[in-house]
């Protein structure tokens, strides 16, 4: 096992770059990080942590040769961390799910397969990436960026703008309340809800999908009544819904 702990008065950004892991991440109060990994000793050997100013990076040492699969087999490797709130979180992990709790500053996180949840509050951006795992998002007062190829998209709320891109998976925004929102996917169905108060200018196609909206349209943003959430998406078979967030 690998346990580490570091004093860090203030927010870090946290680096995670590895090729297979369970990873969960926590913000907390304090002045103290700490990273605690399980795995194979030989895994584990080829593990590097190490907090050189404000960055904390968990990383391989080298790359493996010939593939996860080919020398190693099944690897089960979990990592635990906890830092302050307010962090920066970066992930970059090819297989493995990643589940985030805290307030972060913002979250960026690319994966091939594994779900990410998250949970809490990101006051700055959220950029996510996966190939085939599920995304889902807390509150994001910044903007959002996503994409997937067979996994839905979930966010709670987002305070800017939104683009995703997603060939399959279903796309489902709890609240939007100004901004942009550009949606393109293929056979996954979009759902966006209109915080009240604001108005929708929207733009979207589905070639064989329904369209449907329980918010009154506007043709243009209008400046007198309040703001305007600007809706372009685009599909092929999937449905596209408006409704009003609650």
């Amino acid at each position: 096992m690998i346990d580490r702990r570091f004093t860090t008065p203030r927010p870090i950004r946290l680096d995670v770059k590895l090729a297979v892991a369970d990873i969960e991440i926590r913000t907390v109060d304090g002045t103290e990080s700490t990273v605690t990994i399980t795995g194979t000793e030989r895994m584990l050997d080829l593990l590097s942590v190490e907090l050189a100013g404000d960055r904390l990076l968990i990383e391989m040492k080298h790359k493996i040769l010939g593939g996860w699969g080919q020398r190693w087999g099944s690897i089960d490797v979990e990592v635990n961390v906890t830092v302050p709130h307010h962090s920066e979180v970066r992930i970059a992990c090819a297989a493995g799910d990643a589940v985030i709790d805290g307030t972060l500053a913002c979250l960026d996180a690319k994966g091939a397969s594994g779900r990410l949840q998250a949970s809490g509050e990101i006051v700055g951006d959220a950029t996510v990436k996966t190939v085939s795992g599920d995304i889902r998002l807390p509150r994001i007062a910044g903007n959002l960026t996503a994409g997937t190829v067979s996994g839905d998209v979930f966010a709670e709320s987002v305070g800017g703008s939104v683009t995703t891109k997603s060939v399959s998976g279903d796309v489902r925004l709890g609240c939007v309340q100004d901004g942009q929102v550009k949606v393109h996917c293929v056979s996954g169905d979009v759902e966006i809800g209109i915080a009240a108060g604001s108005n929708v200018d929207v733009d979207a196609t589905s070639t064989s999908g329904s369209l449907s909206s329980e918010v009154p349209l506007a043709s243009a943003p209008r400046g007198d009544s309040g703001p305007t959430v600007v809706v372009r998406g685009k599909t092929v078979s999937g449905d596209v819904r408006l409704f009003r967030a609650a």
